[in-house]
């Protein structure tokens, strides 16, 4: 971009102004990631540790599954499962032949589900056994035709894999037999081998379709390409140069249906190859567990996660000396909390922002360089923001004047997916118009006075997973 603006004097050493960017993509890096690190654990499931050599393996066998089922590049493959092993390996075997995944919250009603199935097109979905009944009501009323089924067991270590179906008979659902189109997630990947699959994911085409939470009515398709989704990871990954590549490991308590965890956690930690130690119920107790289990070095959560954390004694006295930040989203966590968890590890709290629109970070708090509570950091490397009259949009505001936020990046979206004209209304001029009111101080921090957007809406998503009480997630 060649621009200089306030917040680049607050990066701190070693952080660039603007990117070079790599024209890698996410499929490209898992295999580069594999190769670089084949024995580091890339995933971490209820005592069950991936590879990252074993990962790129069942992507390519899973890749192989879809091309089974008619899955060509451009086609939608949705996506209704929890952090899940399965989850990622789909969402990478589909970009990897040229698809485009759809993610679902898994908690969607019916209606939800109907509307973002059909609206996508997708003929084919991966899901969790326990919403197979909705999911064979939709089969007749969606473009769906093939359903590939996932159990939470499949990645259990022995002996859980054979005994919760039989513990908990109503949390191991089996497909009904001889319905068509139905496959088990396993025998289905296990049919093909892990030999190399070229890779037919393009820079400049759909890498996702991430829908919105429809805070202004119907949710709406964003449309992210491969560009959009390899620039913001590594824009994230610049910001971020006291974490090591190969070294790190991530708590991932965002779900990855999501954006903020799709990127911030799923995707970001296969670019830099980290282990994504995975949280299908981000219920504080569960969290608490799992960091006394694996001690990640990178904690992530919500005002409402931290707050259950800290009233857990068992956190409050653990020995959190392997942990080097805290990652905070949804929302500007409140001093008061702020100081708090300083007080059981005194590490960076790094508050991020963005919107699925942007793929979806925008800003953060420099690691490594000033914190002020209350902001959400400044603009990644390569971004520029602008503060607008919430009027007219097109009178640029002072430094201290609240208006709209307004981004423009190599993570601006493509799009909404078929609605040129809610496109037009916030695609002006290469400037996503984000509807949220903010300001930024003579640094260059930004600080939100009100949000508009869907991003705020993963607390409740959050909240709605930790309620939801199958045991089998319980891990």
């Amino acid at each position: 971009m060649g621009f200089e603006r306030s917040w680049h004097k607050s990066y701190p050493p070693g952080v660039p102004r603007e990117l070079d960017l790599e024209k890698i993509t996410l499929p490209e890096a898992l295999t580069r990631t594999a190769g670089r690190y084949p024995n580091h654990a890339a995933l971490a499931f209820a005592g069950k540790k991936i590879a990252y050599r074993e990962l790129e393996a069942q992507v390519n066998r899973f890749a192989r599954a879809l091309t089974e089922l008619g899955v060509k590049a451009g086609d939608r493959v949705a996506m209704l499962l929890p952090n899940m092993p399965h989850l990622v390996i789909a969402n990478y075997a589909a970009m990897r032949i040229g698809a485009v995944p759809v993610p679902n919250n898994p908690l969607f009603t019916e209606q939800e589900l109907s509307h973002q199935l059909n609206d996508c097109g997708a003929k084919v979905l991966v899901t969790l056994d326990l919403r197979l009944p909705m999911v064979l009501d939709l089969m007749g009323k969606t473009p769906v035709r093939s359903v590939v089924v996932c159990h939470v067991t499949d990645y259990l270590p022995f002996p859980g894999n054979k005994l919760l179906p039989h513990l908990h008979k109503g949390l191991y659902v089996k497909p009904p037999a001889g319905t068509k189109g139905m496959h088990e997630f396993l025998p289905l990947l296990n049919r093909h081998p892990d030999t190399p699959v070229p890779n037919a994911a393009r820079w400049e085409e759909m890498g996702v379709l991430m829908y919105t939470g429809g805070t202004t009515g119907v949710s709406k398709g964003v449309m992210l390409t491969h560009a959009n989704l390899s620039a913001n990871c590594q824009q994230l990954r610049a910001s971020f140069p006291q974490a090591k590549d190969g070294q790190e490991s991530i708590l991932a308590v965002f779900p990855f249906f999501h954006s903020a965890g799709w990127t911030g956690m799923q995707n970001l930690a296969i670019f830099a190859g980290w282990t994504d130690i995975l949280v299908p119920r981000p219920d504080p107790k569960v969290i608490s567990d799992l960091l006394r289990k694996f001690k990640p070095t990178i904690l992530p959560g919500v005002p409402t996660i931290y707050i259950g954390l800290l009233t857990d004694p068992a956190f409050r006295k653990r020995d959190h000396s392997a942990l080097k930040a805290f990652l905070a989203g949804a929302a500007p966590l409140p001093v008061e909390l702020i100081g708090k968890l300083k007080t059981i590890a005194d590490r960076p709290v790094i508050n991020v922002y963005g919107l699925t629109e942007i793929a979806p970070m925008g800003t953060a708090t420099p690691w490594g360089g000033p914190e002020k509570p209350g902001t959400v950091g400044v603009p990644l490397p390569g971004t520029d923001l602008k503060i607008v009259d919430a009027e007219t949009g097109e009178r640029e505001l002072a430094v201290g004047e609240a208006g709209e936020v307004c981004f423009r990046g190599p993570q601006v979206m493509q799009g909404y997916y078929r609605k040129p004209e809610e496109t037009a209304q916030v695609l002006k001029d290469g400037w996503l118009y984000t509807g949220d009111i903010g300001f930024l101080d003579a640094d260059g921090y930004l600080t939100l006075v009100d949000r508009k957007k869907d991003w705020p809406k993963i607390c409740g998503i959050l909240e709605g997973l930790k309620n939801e009480n199958p045991e089998s997630l319980r891990m």
